[in-house]
């Protein structure tokens, strides 16, 4: 398809198929399409919106231009957030991931340096003098000796340079800020993701259903994307869909200056290592305990209620075996 079909086709509002935008992904990367006509692209989507189709073909670009991480782990969870929420909360989801490899279950982490906030994912496992990896080796090793590996985005995603410094100029975002959760290079087929409205979560959802993983979503209905206990919040996944608030499975309503980041990214590490020592606020707690029970539901394939899980996610805090599983992550990536 030439590059004046496409925009043709944009301008008369029409959709792309998945094999299309795929091409199109791959045509970036071999810089079949000069800064000009990537940007006018971006545009044109961004004012139309993606759909599902083109949102997967995009993936499936990306995933086949980057670096594969296919583990030799059967089931394991990635925890993430879209980000955007411009909330600038503590690494919750990272903290989450190791509380439930700490449960015992398998965890292949994605993520990256922060876009918004004081500490990304990246952030915070750097300042814990983690060395990022790409040497399939290293990431097998890691997660079959402490259950859980971390794999940087910058390592894999090689398609992301191409558009990295157009999205930097642009004064909006694009749907490439969409493709972030769903570009692990290990492809788990178990996922918790958090999302900053409800229109992501139907979008999200459609996209999972597709690519056919067992997963939740989240949002906070006052704008966080990610379980924060600051009121009532919405869970979608492959077997209900529910709104849930903090009192009804045991916590206190959180206060938004309780989980905030801090000041810069030694302050988010600080907090990090609070929860997993247990000496951490009770809604700083609370909150991971929160996020990593939905995440054990889902490898647990809904069998077990969230009150369950919330307690297994609390014995992993309080014996001490969240805090082992990190101590033992960065023994063997540092």
């Amino acid at each position: 398809m030439s590059t004046k079909e496409i925009f043709n086709r944009l301008l008369n509002h029409e959709e792309l198929s998945r094999s299309e935008t795929k091409s199109i992904l791959v045509g970036i990367t071999h810089e079949d399409f000069n800064t000009e006509e990537i940007t006018a692209l971006l545009t044109a989507l961004q004012m139309r919106g993606v759909t599902v189709d083109e949102l997967l073909g995009f993936r499936d670009g990306i995933l086949e231009t980057g670096v594969s991480a296919m583990l030799d782990c059967d089931r394991y969870i990635d925890v993430v957030g879209t980000g955007g929420d411009r909330k600038n909360t503590f690494n919750i989801s990272t903290t989450s991931c190791f509380v439930i490899a700490g449960a015992g279950y398998k965890v292949a982490k994605h993520g990256n340096y922060a876009a918004t906030s004081v500490s990304g994912a990246s952030n915070v496992i750097a300042q814990h003098g983690v060395k990022f990896t790409a040497d399939i080796d290293k990431l097998n090793r890691s997660i079959n000796e402490c259950g859980i590996v971390y794999l940087h985005a910058q390592l894999f995603a090689k398609a992301m340079k191409f558009v990295g410094p157009i999205r930097k100029a642009l004064p909006f975002p694009t749907f490439f800020n969409l493709l972030g959760p769903i570009i692990n290079p290990s492809q788990p087929k178990c996922q918790l993701l958090g999302v900053a409205n409800l229109d992501q979560m139907r979008l999200y959802s459609n996209v999972y259903q597709k690519i056919g993983i067992d997963y939740a979503i989240v949002n906070s209905l006052d704008g966080y994307d990610e379980i924060s206990l600051t009121g009532d919040f919405k869970v979608t996944t492959n077997n209900y869909e529910k709104i849930f608030s903090p009192q009804s499975l045991g916590f206190d309503l959180a206060k938004p200056e309780e989980i905030v980041a801090g000041a810069n990214e030694e302050e988010a590490a600080a907090i990090f290592d609070s929860v997993l020592e247990n000496r951490a606020l009770p809604a700083q707690k609370n909150i991971v305990l929160a996020n990593a029970a939905f995440g054990i539901q889902i490898m647990e394939k809904g069998m077990k209620s969230i009150e369950e899980c919330i307690e297994i996610a609390r014995e992993s805090i309080d014996s001490g075996k969240a805090l082992a599983t990190f101590k033992k992550f960065q023994q063997i990536n540092s």
